[in-house]
């Protein structure tokens, strides 16, 4: 998948595919869950290429941290380049990656559509009859429909897609995760729910308390989780056993979001790897201990519930 990064490199991409036609959506597409795959499916097209744009952060994001309101945050399901290459893997041809920033929350819908939408080859615009964009949200389905009319452009509405008559949503999936209902997840996403990231080097607690952790790198935006969990590691090829904390660690001071993993039955150096850790089954929620060896004390518990649950 070819990923335009922001409006300057409109003109880059027209010079590297000058014929080629769109057939463009817009939105945010955490997750990726099974109502995005759907309106990706759909949207192939033997004529046309498949575009998704999409922003970074999302707008609720950008208006919690402008108002230093880092509670407001809503979770992410996936970290954005989880979201491309989820995107790349459904076969979609063309990523937008929109900066939102303070330029893109005050431009017009009017200078939406010039600046952006009016300059690339879109033959059809397949977006909700709900969806809302440019400064404070008055752009709408009427105006871009209207604008399709008037530039030879389909512009169509997206079919709501339902599980258990309910709307697919990327809300819906967050709803499930907080709840540490993993099958309800599962069944919104079309996949367990799992996390990809580098194992990094971190404070080497586990190790000097004799329980060997491997630290997984986290993006800055919160994940729908916390707590300890019981985990599938997937690497190399190979899926092992093993129990995770999401959290900041309060024992030991800790500030920010961790995620460490220990592996059942596992010894060996694997700083660098990258991890796909499923999260099947949470045990209990993140606790500050009084000292080391309490903790230490819990932790084998942890793993030998995990030992349990695979046996």
């Amino acid at each position: 998948m070819y990923l335009i990064r922001g409006i300057k490199n409109i003109d880059l991409f027209n010079s590297r595919f000058p014929d080629e036609e769109i057939v463009a959506t817009i939105g945010n597409f955490d997750g990726l869950h099974l109502g995005h795959q759907d309106l990706l499916s759909k949207m192939k097209d033997k004529k046309l290429k498949t575009m998704v744009i999409f922003t970074e952060p999302h707008a609720k994001e950008f208006f919690a941290e402008t108002l230093g309101l880092e509670s407001e945050k809503p979770p992410r399901i996936f970290p954005w380049k989880e979201k491309v290459r989820g995107l790349d893997n459904l076969g979609v041809d063309f990523g937008f990656f929109l900066n939102f920033n303070k330029q893109l929350k005050s431009m017009t819908p009017e200078a939406f559509i010039e600046n952006v939408l009016s300059k690339l080859k879109i033959k059809k615009l397949k977006i909700g009859d709900d969806f809302k964009f440019g400064a404070n949200r008055e752009g709408d389905y009427k105006l871009l429909k209207k604008w399709g009319e008037q530039n030879h452009i389909l512009v169509e509405n997206t079919e709501t897609f339902e599980i258990d008559n309910r709307r697919v949503s990327s809300t819906r999936v967050r709803q499930a995760l907080v709840k540490d209902d993993f099958l309800e997840a599962k069944k919104l996403l079309g996949k367990p729910y799992a996390y990809s990231g580098k194992v990094v080097y971190g404070q080497q607690l586990g190790s000097k308390l004799g329980i060997p952790t491997a630290n997984i790198w986290l993006p800055k935006n919160k994940l729908p989780i916390s707590g300890v969990y019981i985990v599938k590691v997937e690497f190399c090829g190979n899926t092992f056993g093993g129990i995770a904390n999401m959290g900041v660690r309060p024992t030991v001071g800790g500030q920010t979001p961790v995620l460490e993993v220990h592996i059942l039955d596992f010894s060996k150096n694997i700083y660098g790897q990258n991890l796909k850790v499923e999260f099947v089954k949470k045990v209990r929620d993140e606790q500050k201990f009084k000292n080391l060896d309490a903790l230490k004390n819990q932790i084998n518990k942890d793993i030998l519930a995990a030992k349990e649950y695979f046996v």
